[in-house]
C-alpha cells in the first residue's frame, strides 16, 4: 500500500432489514442509489462514495407524520423454496472449505470494498492526471548548460540532488517530454487506499541524455535536473495544489516530484512523477551485477591501480527507470488471467502495511507483491481460478518456505543466479532477466517477512483465533513486536571508515547509512547468534522536501532502530561459551569479542575461550543482549555506547526495588516461595492432627510472582513498637510514623472429609477455629514459630514473613448453600457467602497454582503482571480490576498471542496489555467493567506516550509519567500525610526524605520473638469507612501502593433532590420550598466528616471542583 497513514478500520457485516417506505422516498431511492456505508473502529461509518467518515445516524422519514414500521423483507413461495442457483452453490462450498464461518468470507469482501477505490475518487484522479499531463507537455525549451551549471533554474525550486561530488561530465537542457504513461498500481488496478500513490512516467527526450550517461551519476543527475524543471514550470499554475520532492523508496538517485489536487481534495491522493529515459535508450547489459558505473577516481579525486569495484545497486537504480512500462504490461497480460489477482494483491498489500513492511527503504512495497503473485501464477504454484482468499494465503505459505537469501527466484529463463546472490542479499529478477527487484532488501528485513507469513500460516486455521482480525486488522509497530528494541543516533560515517567499505559507499552514492547496515547486522547476528529467533530494523521513512528546499543530507534520516525477538531459554544467559583453546575457531572467536575474550576452565574440565558479562538480578541479566550489542558496535564499528539507547527495560523502573543490587522482584518472589515451600512440607509432616491435611495451597499473588512489590523478608526494630499485655504482640507506638506494612500471604490448607465433620455452618467454624489454635501449637511446638490463631485463620511468623494458614473443608460451600423451610424441606440455594468461601478455598489457589506454572513457561510473565498492576493501581483503578483480573487479562497475552509471538520481556508484554484494553470492544463483549470511558481514555493516552518515549529519543525520558493519574477529572481530592502511609516507598514518586518504619538493616532473626503489626495499612482502613460512610454519595479511588491521595468523584444521582424522610437525612440539609421539604447532601458537612474520619491522616481536603467549593 502507497504511502503512510491510518491503519485499516475494523468492519461489521450489518444486518439488513425491510421498511415500509412511503411514494417520495420510493421516488427519491429509485433516483438515487445509496452509498455502501462500512462501520469503522471508531464507531463511524465510511461512506464509500463521499469517502469522508460521518457519524452513524438514525435515518428519518421525510414527513413528519409519516410512521415507518421495521419487518423482515417477505419472499414469495417460489423465491422462497428455489433451488440454489450455481453460483450460489458455488459460493456455498467455497465458504464451507475454505473459511472457518461465513462471517470470515464476508469480512475479506467487505475489506476489499473499503480499500478499492470508488468511481468518484477514479474520476478526481483521471482529471488531475489530465489537467497535469497537459501542464508537463507544454514545458519550455532552455538553452543547453554544462550539467553542473543551475543558472537556467530560477533561485525558489532546488535540484532535488546531493552533489557529492560536486562536478560530473555532461550537458543538459529542458525540452518537453517525448512521452507521459501512466505506470504502477493505478492502471493495473491493484491501488489501495487509504493513501492513494498515482505514477507518472515523464519520458525524458533522447537529445538530452547521451548513452555514456550511465557512468558517475551523469543520469540521476540529468534525471533530477530534469524534475526541477518540470518544478519551475508547473509552480506558477493553480492548478496544482502542494508541490513536494521525494525518493522512490528511500533511493537518492531515484527522487520524484509529488502533486496534490487543489482544495478540499489535496489529500485524497497524491501524483508521483518520474522522470524516466526512453525505454531501450540505456543497454541492458552495461548494468550488470558485476559492471562498474562509478569510477573510483571521480568519486574520490585519488587515483587508483586497482581494478575498478563493481556498483550493483547503482546498476540496478538506473536500470529500475527503464523497466516500468515492460513491467506494467507483464503484470497486466498476468492479472487479465486471474480475476482475483487485483483483489488478492490489495490483500497482500494490507497484510503488509500492517506490519510495516510495504513503506521506506528496503521495503516489500506493492510492486514487488504484484510481482510475486504474478510468479506464483505463471509457474503454476497457484491456480487463476484461486480467489483472493486463496492467493493471500498460498502467497504467505511460499514466502514463509521458500528463502530468497538462498535460493532466489526469476520471471525470466536462466538469469545469472550467481552474480546476483554475490552482489544482492536477496534475490528476485524480473522478466528481462538483469534487474534484482529485491536489490534494497536486506537479508534481516526478509528474514522479518519469513517469520511474519509463517506465524500468520500457524493461527490461519485455529478456530479459537479471529483469524481476520490478526491477520488483516491488527497493526504490528516494532515497538509491541520486539521484546528488545534499541535505537542508533550516530548515521555510521565512522563504521563505513572502521570497516574499510569505500566500494560499497560509492555503490550507494554516498548514502553511508544503507552502506553500513547490512555489515552491522551481521556483525549483530553473529554476536546474538543462539539468542535471538529473529534481529528487525526500521525501514528509513521516504524523504519529503520542498521543491524550494535543499535535498536533505543523510545525515538528517531518523535514527535507525532494532529489534529483537529473544529467545527466551537462552537470551538472559551471562556465559557466552566459545570453542577450545587449540581449535582453529578459536582465532575467529577471539577476532569477534576482542578483550572480552578470556580462557576459563569449566567443571567439566575443558579449556575453552568464553566471555563472561555482568548480571546478578534477573533484571540485569534480562540486559545481556544490550551488553553485547554496545560492546559489538563500539569494537568493530566505532559506535560508541552513548549512540546506542536501548529501551528493552526502560518501563522496568517503576517496579525496581530499592534493595542492594537492582532487581525487579524476582529474587524477592523466589525467597517468598522458597518459604512457603518450606512451611508447606512441616504441615505435611506435622503429626497429632485429628484429620490429616491433604492439600496445602498458596492463594497470594506472591506466591504466583505476580504481586507488585512482593513481601520481604524483615529484621524488626522492637524499640519502635509498644507491646500487648496479653499476647505479647507488638503493637504501633503513638506519636511514631505508622510502622512497615506486612502483608499476610494467605495459605490454603485443606482437611480430608471424615463423617465427624459436623453438617451446621455454626458448627464447622468452631472445628475450623480449633484446627488453628492445635496447627499453631504444633509449629510453636516443633518449628519455634510465633503463630496466632483466629476463628478465621492462622498468622505464623517465618522467616521475617508472615504466612496467614486457613483450614478449609471442600464441602463447607455446599453446607452454606443448603437451609430447611418451614415445612422440613431441604432448600439449596446459591448465595454471596457460599461463591466468596469457594472463591477463596478452591478458586484462587487453582489460580494460583495455574499462573505459577505459566511463570515457569514464561519468566517475564510476572514482571509483566508487576507492570499492568502497578499502572492500574497509579491509575487509581485497582479497586475496579482486581488482581485476578488483572493477571489473567496478561496471561491471555502469552497463551494467545496472535498476531505476536509470546512476549520475551516485561516491557513489551506491557505495551500490549495497554494495547489490548485500548482495542478491546468493551461495548459488545463482557470483560470488566469500564467505569464511564474513563479507563479507555486514560489508557489510550499512556499507550502513545510510552511508544513516543521509547521510540523518540529526542523526547524527555520519564516513563514515570503513565503512572501520574490525571487529577482534574475528581471533584475531591484528600491529601493524606505521607508519615502515616506505609507503603511511602513504593510511590510513583517517592519522597526524598524517608521514615523510620520499625525495620533494621541486615539478616532475619531466628525463629520466635513477639508477633509483629500484620495487615495493618491506615489508608486502606481509612478508604474502607468513607466507602462505608459516603458510598451512595461519592466514588473513592486511591492508589494502594503508596498513594499520598485519595480521590473522590461525586455520584451525579446523589445531588438530585429527594422528599424528606426522617430514616434518611445523614450528611443531608433540608431545603423547604413552599409546603414541601426536600433533602440534598451537605458537601461542607461531608467534607468535614472527611477530616474528621481521618484524624492524624489527613492532611489537608481539597474540593477541586467549582460546584462543589465552599
Amino acid at each position: 500500500m502507497s504511502g503512510s497513514g491510518a491503519p485499516i478500520r475494523r468492519l461489521f457485516v450489518q444486518p439488513i432489514l425491510g421498511k415500509t417506505i412511503g411514494p417520495a422516498q420510493r421516488e427519491k431511492r429509485a433516483n438515487h442509489r445509496a452509498p455502501s456505508p462500512f462501520l469503522t473502529q471508531s464507531g463511524k461509518y465510511f461512506d464509500e462514495e463521499n469517502e469522508a467518515p460521518v457519524k452513524a445516524k438514525r435515518s428519518k422519514a421525510d414527513h413528519a407524520g409519516e410512521e415507518v414500521v421495521y419487518h423482515p423483507v417477505k419472499l414469495s413461495r417460489n423465491d422462497l423454496y428455489r433451488p440454489p442457483t450455481a453460483e450460489e452453490l458455488n459460493q456455498l462450498k467455497e465458504a464451507e472449505s475454505l473459511f472457518h464461518c461465513s462471517l470470515l468470507k464476508m469480512q475479506m469482501e467487505e475489506l476489499l470494498k473499503e480499500v478499492a477505490l470508488s468511481e468518484r475518487r477514479k474520476r478526481q484522479i483521471d482529471s488531475f492526471i489530465q489537467t497535469v499531463t497537459k501542464l508537463i507537455q507544454t514545458v519550455p525549451d532552455s538553452p543547453e548548460v554544462e550539467v553542473s551549471d543551475l543558472s537556467w533554474l530560477s533561485g525558489a525550486v532546488k535540484v532535488p540532488f546531493l552533489l557529492v561530488p560536486k562536478t560530473t561530465k555532461g550537458k543538459f537542457h529542458m525540452a518537453p517530454p517525448s512521452s507521459i504513461d501512466l505506470i504502477g498500481s493505478y492502471p493495473l488496478g491493484t491501488c489501495t487506499k487509504p493513501n492513494v500513490m498515482v505514477d507518472l512516467a515523464v519520458t525524458i527526450p533522447n537529445d538530452v541524455l547521451h548513452p555514456k550517461d550511465v557512468l558517475n551519476q551523469r543520469y540521476p543527475r540529468k534525471r533530477a535536473l530534469y524534475l526541477a524543471g518540470l518544478a519551475q514550470h508547473l509552480t506558477s499554475s493553480s492548478d496544482i495544489g502542494t508541490m513536494q520532492y521525494s525518493c522512490l523508496h528511500g533511493n537518492r538517485l531515484r527522487p520524484v516530484l509529488l502533486l496534490t489536487p487543489p482544495g478540499k481534495d489535496s489529500s485524497s491522493f497524491t501524483l508521483r512523477v518520474h522522470a524516466c529515459p526512453a525505454p531501450g535508450f540505456f543497454k541492458p547489459s552495461r548494468f550488470h551485477p558485476q559492471r562498474n558505473n562509478i569510477r573510483t577516481e571521480w568519486y574520490t579525486g585519488l587515483q587508483t591501480s586497482h581494478s575498478e569495484p563493481p556498483t550493483p545497486h547503482y546498476n540496478s537504480s538506473v536500470l529500475g527507470d527503464l523497466l516500468p512500462r515492460a513491467h506494467l504490461q507483464f503484470l497486466s497480460a498476468v492479472s487479465s488471467q486471474c480475476s482475483a489477482f487485483t483483489d488478492g494483491v490489495a490483500l497482500l498489500k494490507v497484510w503488509l502495511r500492517q506490519r510495516e513492511l510495504d513503506q521506506g527503504t528496503g521495503c516489500f512495497n506493492g510492486f514487488l507483491a504484484s510481482m510475486l503473485l504474478a510468479y506464483l501464477l505463471i509457474t503454476h504454484r497457484i491456480s487463476n481460478s484461486m480467489t483472493a482468499y486463496q492467493l493471500l494465503r498460498n502467497t504467505l505459505n511460499f514466502l514463509a518456505s521458500t528463502d530468497l537469501t538462498v535460493n532466489g527466484i526469476s520471471l525470466a529463463k536462466d538469469p545469472d543466479s550467481t552474480a546476483f546472490h554475490d552482489a544482492f542479499q536477496v534475490v528476485f529478477v524480473d522478466p528481462s532477466g538483469h534487474l534484482n527487484m529485491c536489490a534494497d532488501i536486506t537479508a534481516c528485513t526478509y528474514k522479518q517477512l519469513q517469520h511474519e507469513a509463517s506465524l500468520s500460516m500457524q493461527f490461519w486455521d485455529n478456530p479459537t483465533v479471529d483469524g481476520f482480525q490478526c491477520l488483516l486488522m491488527t497493526p504490528k509497530p516494532m515497538i509491541r513486536t520486539s521484546d528488545h528494541v534499541f535505537h542508533s543516533s550516530v548515521s555510521f560515517p565512522l563504521s563505513c571508515k572502521k570497516l574499510n567499505l569505500l566500494s560499497e559507499l560509492m555503490d550507494h552514492s554516498g548514502d553511508y547509512i544503507h552502506t553500513a547496515l547490512p555489515f552491522i547486522l551481521s556483525l549483530l547476528q553473529q554476536g546474538l547468534s543462539q539468542r535471538i529467533h529473529l534481529l528487525t530494523h526500521s525501514l528509513s521513512p521516504d524523504p519529503k522536501w520542498s521543491v524550494e528546499s535543499e535535498a536533505p543530507k543523510h545525515k538528517a534520516q531518523p535514527p535507525l532502530s532494532f529489534g529483537l525477538l529473544l529467545r527466551t531459554e537462552l537470551s538472559s544467559s551471562v556465559l557466552e561459551r566459545g570453542p577450545p583453546a587449540d581449535s582453529p575457531m578459536a582465532a575467529e572467536f577471539r577476532q569477534l569479542w576482542g578483550p572480552r575474550s578470556e580462557l576459563r576452565r569449566f567443571q567439566d574440565g575443558d579449556i575453552t575461550e568464553a566471555v563472561l558479562w555482568d548480571g546478578e538480578s534477573i533484571c540485569q541479566k534480562r540486559l545481556v543482549p544490550k551488553q553485547i550489542i554496545t560492546h559489538l558496535l563500539q569494537l568493530h564499528a566505532d559506535i560508541p555506547e552513548s549512540c546506542v539507547r536501548y529501551v528493552g527495560a526502560m518501563v522496568d523502573d517503576v517496579i525496581k526495588t530499592g534493595s542492594e543490587v537492582s532487581g525487579t522482584g524476582e529474587e524477592e518472589s523466589l525467597v517468598v516461595v522458597q518459604s512457603y515451600d518450606d512451611l508447606s512440607r512441616k504441615l505435611w509432616r506435622l503429626e497429632g492432627l485429628p484429620l490429616t491435611i491433604t492439600a496445602v495451597q498458596g492463594a497470594h499473588p506472591a506466591l504466583r510472582y505476580t504481586q507488585v512489590f512482593s513481601p520481604r523478608p524483615l529484621k524488626l526494630e522492637y524499640s519502635f513498637f509498644d507491646r500487648e499485655k496479653t499476647s505479647r504482640s507488638l503493637v504501633p507506638k503513638e506519636g511514631k510514623p505508622c510502622p512497615v506494612y506486612i502483608t499476610p500471604i494467605t495459605i490454603i490448607c485443606h482437611m480430608e472429609g471424615s463423617g465427624k465433620w459436623p453438617h451446621d455452618r455454626l458448627a464447622i467454624q468452631h472445628i475450623r477455629a480449633a484446627f488453628h489454635i492445635q496447627l499453631g501449637e504444633l509449629l510453636r511446638k516443633h518449628h519455634s514459630y510465633t503463630c496466632r490463631p483466629c476463628p478465621t485463620h492462622l498468622d505464623v511468623w517465618k522467616d521475617g514473613l508472615v504466612f496467614r494458614i486457613q483450614v478449609a473443608y471442600h464441602r463447607e460451600p455446599q453446607v452454606l448453600r443448603e437451609s430447611l423451610t418451614a415445612e422440613g424441606l431441604l432448600v439449596v440455594r446459591d448465595n454471596d457467602e457460599a461463591q466468596a468461601l469457594e472463591m477463596a478455598t478452591i478458586h484462587k489457589p487453582l489460580l494460583t497454582s495455574t499462573l505459577h506454572g505459566l511463570q515457569q513457561q514464561h519468566p517475564c510473565f510476572g514482571a509483566a503482571c508487576r507492570l499492568a498492576k502497578r499502572w492500574l493501581s497509579a491509575q487509581l483503578f485497582s479497586d475496579d480490576i482486581t488482581e485476578d483480573t488483572a493477571d489473567l487479562l496478561v496471561a491471555s497475552l502469552f497463551l494467545q498471542p496472535a498476531p505476536f509471538t509470546a512476549p520475551s520481556s516485561p516491557q513489551v508484554a506491557f505495551l500490549r496489555f495497554l494495547h489490548l484494553l485500548s482495542s478491546f470492544d468493551w461495548r459488545n463483549n463482557p470483560l470488566i467493567v469500564n467505569l464511564n470511558n474513563q479507563l479507555t481514555e486514560i489508557k489510550n493516552e499512556s499507550l502513545k506516550v510510552l511508544e513516543n518515549q521509547l521510540i523518540d529519543g529526542s523526547q524527555k525520558q520519564d516513563v514515570r509519567v503513565i503512572l501520574r493519574p490525571p487529577l482534574d477529572a475528581y471533584d475531591v481530592v484528600i491529601h493524606l500525610n505521607p508519615k502515616q502511609v506505609p507503603l511511602l516507598d513504593q510511590a510513583v514518586d517517592p519522597p526524598a526524605i524517608t521514615f523510620s518504619r520499625g525495620v533494621m538493616s541486615g539478616s532475619v532473626a531466628q525463629p520466635g520473638g513477639p508477633l509483629p503489626v500484620i495487615d495493618y495499612n491506615p489508608v486502606s482502613l481509612y478508604l474502607g469507612e468513607l466507602r462505608e460512610a459516603f458510598g451512595d454519595l461519592a466514588l473513592f479511588f486511591c492508589d494502594p501502593c503508596g498513594g499520598t491521595v485519595i480521590t473522590v468523584l461525586w455520584k451525579p444521582k446523589a445531588f438530585i433532590p429527594t422528599p424528606f424522610k426522617t430514616s434518611q437525612v445523614s450528611a443531608r440539609s433540608v431545603e423547604v420550598t413552599g409546603d414541601e421539604a426536600k433533602t440534598v447532601p451537605n458537601v461542607e458537612a461531608i467534607l468535614e466528616d472527611f477530616r474528621i474520619m481521618g484524624k492524624g491522616l489527613v492532611k489537608s481536603v481539597e474540593a477541586r471542583t467549582e460546584k462543589w467549593s465552599f
